[in-house]
């Protein structure tokens, strides 16, 4: 009989048991589409102290493993929980690294923490006999792996002919040191072996790494495919991004629609769908309740869930909040992030109790609350990998705002009220000017309530699902195993 097709996935965080951003959901969602076409896949993560206290109901695998890093040495326990038939998800335990740690990442020695995941799941692996055709990597925290394989592949001989899939999610993480600071460290550190140099280990820029050995490499849009391989968005690895230029692939994320569903969520009170819209105009008066804001079913509500950075366009929100709070409209954000952001939108709600309001820290709950209660959803981010958030607020019902880049430039498309097309509003230039351009089609278009509520009922029906791109990953997982039978990692020297 033959053996289904197996895959191992490889990510720092996983929802809901792990999360900080989109990386979570997209690793969790993916393995879910893939296991459902009946393969086998096996999602490894850290087991950190928060999801200790979940009670999950966890089998301890009987092995464990050394891992040595100079002259110290890392005890190594391993999780299962049996998610499905066909999804196992294992937890890589040691109480050091992970289990003592109150957070997924922001520690001085998150380079080893995650260079010791690395060699911890490919023991795994190996120890479990599991022999995936495809061992696929989220993100810099994942980023060794494809070195080690290569590097070390004689304490490896069932993963001989495993192929590496690496996924940059966001470039401008490489490690747990910011990629400029990486840059002056030293050109030579991908020839160094941290295994023997450890003084190396806070130098290792892991993502340098992976586009050296991975066999492919993809991002999480087509347009940030194209735009990393440029010294604007390169983020210092332009260059090597386009030595591997074909080998480079763009695959736009999905969303779990039995999650982020407001016909069946549970963190919103009154549920409905493209068939009963009247029930989201109750959840926009129960967010104004929570948030403090004026109660009105008829004022424009912009909903923003996001990471308060500067990538994120929340200073372009700053330049232009005097001009915004003379607006006919509310603003709502969930969210954290930059303290000096933080503080500056505490003040305007002080400002302005009536028309703009803050909730931080994150929460899960909220952000449903945010897509079921607003109108429009604004994402007016620098630079966007891909952005999940837009592709949930069609599914809400909440129009998207959103600048033309990465990701947003291949979801959403500017809405025209003769013809009837396209999902959103889209300003193209980065600038306050475009911006408050975009605001304005958008407010324009909500003042005529047949228009919005159709642009609304389209919106809704927009399909964004995990079945296609589930489907992209495997033709692109045996375009790995293809690359690697006939060529061997490194593929830059």
């Amino acid at each position: 009989m033959r053996k289904r097709f197996r895959i191992a996935s490889i990510a720092s965080e996983v929802s809901p048991y792990s999360k900080t951003g989109g990386l979570a959901d997209v690793t969790k969602a993916l393995s879910k589409a893939l296991a459902g076409f009946g393969y086998q896949v096996f999602l490894i993560t850290p087991y950190y102290n928060f999801i200790k206290k979940q009670g999950l109901n966890l089998q301890k695998v009987p092995a464990s493993t050394i891992i040595s890093v100079g002259k110290q040495k890392y005890s190594v326990n391993f999780y299962r929980l049996n998610f499905n038939d066909n999804l196992k998800i294992y937890f890589i335990a040691n109480d050091k690294l992970f289990g003592k740690r109150s957070k997924v990442y922001g520690y001085p020695d998150d380079n080893l923490r995650f260079l010791i995941f690395n060699l911890a799941a490919l023991k795994l692996l190996e120890l479990r006999s599991i022999k995936p055709q495809v061992i696929h990597c989220h993100d810099w925290q994942a980023g060794l792996v494809p070195y080690f394989l290569t590097k070390n592949a004689s304490r490896y001989p069932s993963l001989k002919k495993t192929a590496t899939v690496f996924t940059i999610h966001n470039l401008t993480f490489q490690s747990a040191d910011n990629w400029w600071v990486q840059s002056n460290k030293g050109k030579n550190e991908y020839r160094q072996d941290p295994l023997k140099n450890t003084g190396f280990i806070k130098r290792i820029n892991f993502t340098k790494r992976a586009i050296f050995y991975s066999d492919i490499i993809n991002t999480v849009s087509e347009r940030y495919a194209e735009e990393i391989t440029t010294p604007e968005f390169g983020q210092g690895l332009d260059k090597y991004l386009r030595r591997r230029k074909k080998d480079l692939h763009g695959i736009i994320n999905g969303i779990d629609y039995t999650v982020h569903n407001p016909a069946y969520d549970n963190n919103i009170i009154f549920k409905y769908d493209w068939n009963s819209l009247r029930r989201k105009k109750k959840n926009k008066l129960e967010l104004q309740k929570i948030i403090g804001l004026e109660k009105n079913p008829d004022i424009p509500l912009i909903g923003i869930v996001n990471r308060l950075t500067e990538q994120k366009g929340f200073s372009l929100i700053m330049e232009t909040i005097d001009i915004l709070m003379r607006l006919p409209l509310q603003i709502v954000i969930v969210g954290e992030g930059f303290k000096e952001y933080v503080m500056f939108f505490k003040k305007m709600a002080k400002k302005f109790p009536k028309k703009i309001g803050i909730y931080t820290p994150f929460r899960e709950e909220m952000e449903s609350k945010v897509y079921a209660g607003s109108d429009m959803f604004l994402m007016p981010s620098r630079f966007e990998p891909c952005g999940i958030s837009q592709l949930k607020s069609l599914r809400y019902g909440s129009i998207p705002i959103v600048h033309e880049t990465g990701g947003l430039s291949d979801t959403i498309t500017n809405f025209n009220p003769k013809t009837r097309k396209g999902n959103g509003f889209v300003f193209k230039k980065y600038t306050k000017e475009d911006f408050l351009i975009a605001l304005t089609r958008a407010l324009e278009n909500y003042k005529y309530t047949q228009i919005w509520e159709y642009l609304t009922w389209r919106a809704m029906q927009q399909s964004y699902s995990w079945e296609l791109p589930a489907k992209k990953y495997f033709k692109l997982y045996n375009l790995a195993i293809k690359q690697r039978q006939q060529k061997k990692p490194p593929y830059i020297n």
